[in-house]
């Protein structure tokens, strides 16, 4: 747990008014993680490249590194400790898979201060970002680490089928022993750049209990809000083209289905929003980390981001993070706002145990089962990728062709027309052959009857007449139906030679 020591009676390695995890203050820790981290990259460097073993996940290196150095370490001006790596050899495959070189690793974890970041969640981990704006070092706790180290081969086969995903992408897990303490600490991907400037920032479970940032997170300069504050910010959700919906949401299946195949629960979708319209109207003001607002060129790791993760092919990893995107995901709100949207999938280090079995239990005894946030793997499965496909992303619909107001009213008009006319005249020929077949029984004086009547109805020589039959014509060559009109002529031909028109 993080505290904030005034009177530096903390710990060895505590000062006044400092940050603390575990009686150990933050500079101390980060003194800690770059010796510790810059001497086993190193060291590892000098063993050749092979195949990774099943054995290799359940290694353990320890180096002990005491304040006045040895032969194998150098000094340094904090408390004697111990640092442990483990499964070194499977975590430098991760690294190749991703393209990132040692000397780069190096680089980016050892050459500059970290930086310290704040957390808004309940865990008290304690979050370092590296200054190139690549990588998160996040504290974790024993079970964490320990259901991590069980997760490695799993692991291992789902990046060696598809390393475009959303998951969090781990590049190293380290121990630091120190005065009967110890600290865990897991590197991966940062999902929020700096150099970008968040104007909105979400932690998204698809549950409802008690999913609304508190009063304290919502007074903070960049707060993070949850799926109730989405649903009042962004109520009619972010809209994307059909080509990146689709891939973004298969995506989030095959993930969300690695997921479920390991009892995992509880995981959040971190999703970043940056406004490009208000971004214009403010200056074209940066994130945090200033300059042109770019990656430096040094140091691109592949599939790192979200636009990469979802369909980068990995040979276009530097376009897709070169442009004024910074590999975000383009899309608009309901009122044809531009953004750029970041995210993926935290915090999956949380299994379905008995304790999680227990707490949600109890709350469904209380409050609606399926609205809590600990849940069956399956269940929580299914209820994110609902939340996620109907509330937050949705496909913007295709622009269809739109006829003219004169072809819309036209046609169907024409149609019609064309329907009566040729339903009257299957009547007549019905009603002919009808009187051919009881001609017999009909009296001269009737047929002179019928005659008259027939002329009177039909008045085949009157002008309305033709209309009829040019407005039938010309309604089935509109519809593109030409076999229709030479099967009609025949009878337009009978018509006239029979009534001498």
């Amino acid at each position: 747990m993080s505290t904030t020591t005034e009177n530096g009676m903390g710990g060895p390695w505590s000062t006044s008014r400092e940050k603390t995890y575990k009686k150990t203050t933050s500079s101390a820790l980060k003194g800690a993680i770059q010796l510790g981290i810059g001497y086993t990259v190193g060291n590892l460097t000098s063993k050749p490249d092979r195949d990774v073993l099943m054995q290799d996940f359940y290694v353990v290196e320890s180096v002990f590194l005491p304040s006045e150095g040895s032969n194998l370490t150098p000094a340094h001006h904090y408390p004697d400790f111990r640092f442990k790596t483990y499964a070194p050899l499977a975590f430098r495959y991760f690294r190749d898979l991703f393209g990132i070189k040692p000397d780069d690793y190096l680089y980016s974890l050892v050459n500059e201060p970290l930086i310290e970041l704040t957390n808004p969640g309940a865990s008290g981990s304690l979050f370092y970002l590296t200054s190139d704006d690549e990588f998160i070092i996040k504290t974790v706790q024993h079970k964490e680490a320990k259901f991590l180290q069980r997760l490695l081969p799993g692991y291992y086969m789902n990046l060696n089928q598809n390393p475009r995903t959303l998951l969090p992408k781990f590049y190293g897990l380290y121990c630091i022993q120190s005065g009967g303490i110890n600290i865990r600490l897991v590197v991966m991907n940062n999902v929020l750049p700096r150099s970008v400037k968040m104007h909105y920032k979400y932690d998204l479970k698809g549950s409802t209990y008690k999913r609304r940032a508190s009063r304290k997170e919502r007074e903070k300069a960049c707060p993070t809000y949850k799926d109730l504050d989405f649903q009042d910010m962004h109520e009619e959700g972010l809209y994307f083209d059909a080509e990146t919906y689709n891939n973004l949401m298969k995506t989030l299946q095959r993930d969300c289905r690695v997921l479920e195949s390991f009892k995992i629960m509880d995981y959040s979708l971190l999703l970043g929003v940056h406004v490009l319209d208000q971004n214009q109207r403010d200056g074209g003001e940066q994130g945090q980390a200033g300059g042109d607002g770019r990656r430096p060129v040094a140091q691109r790791v592949l599939y790192s981001t979200a636009m990469e993760s979802i369909q980068g092919d990995g040979k276009a990893a530097e376009a897709l993070t070169t442009d004024d995107t910074m590999g975000g995901i383009p899309a608009k709100t309901h009122r044809e706002e531009k953004l750029l949207i970041f995210l993926g999938i935290i915090d999956i280090l949380q299994s379905y145990r008995f304790i999680k079995k227990l707490e949600h239990s109890w709350k469904a005894l209380v409050y609606d089962g399926d609205s809590v946030s600990v849940h069956r793997p399956g269940f929580y499965a299914s209820r994110f990728l609902k939340f996620m496909s109907t509330r937050v992303f949705r496909k913007t619909q295709p622009i269809r062709f739109s006829p003219s107001k004169r072809t819309r009213t036209s046609i169907p008009a024409l149609k019609s027309s064309s329907q009566e006319i040729l339903s009257s005249q299957a009547d007549e020929r019905n009603e002919e052959d009808r009187r051919d077949r009881l001609g017999g029984a009909y009296s001269l004086a009737s047929l002179d009857g019928q005659g008259t009547q027939h002329s009177n109805f039909f008045r085949p020589c009157d002008a309305t007449y033709y209309k009829s039959i040019w407005i039938v014509l010309l309604s089935l060559r509109l519809l593109n139906q030409s076999h229709r009109v030479l099967l009609l002529l025949p009878s337009v031909r009978s018509i006239q030679k029979k009534y001498k028109c």
